[in-house]
């Protein structure tokens, strides 16, 4: 179910990303992280995804200043009830810990 606008929200999340989020599409992109094809700014309901494996069906967020322990709480609560596991890192983790973030996506991601 995709909400109207959301594809016009998508878009400008897109172009707004923050570095935590460009980051961290530089190592998901174009399938480098295990052949896995994700999607940036995926619409889910009235929410975007940053990140979604629809294969998988698994969502990366990566979580900024803007996002607040209730907002974030129905948010995970509405896209896991869609089916979706959601793993939440905050931009500090994805920008000083990379590598451990992507082994947790890969972990999730797995078989």
């Amino acid at each position: 179910m995709v909400t109207p606008g959301s594809t016009r929200v998508a878009r400008r999340l897109r172009r707004d990303a923050t570095e935590a989020e460009k980051r961290l599409w530089r190592a998901l992109r174009a399938r480098q992280l295990d052949g896995l094809k994700f999607r940036r700014q995926y619409p889910i309901g009235p929410y975007v995804a940053d990140f979604a494996c629809l294969e998988r069906m698994l969502v990366v967020e990566a979580d900024g200043g803007q996002h607040t322990p209730e907002g974030d709480a129905a948010r995970t609560a509405f896209i896991e009830g869609c089916g979706w596991l959601v793993l939440r890192f905050s931009n500090p983790d994805i920008l000083s810990n990379l590598d451990g973030v992507l082994l947790a996506v890969r972990r999730a991601g797995g078989p």
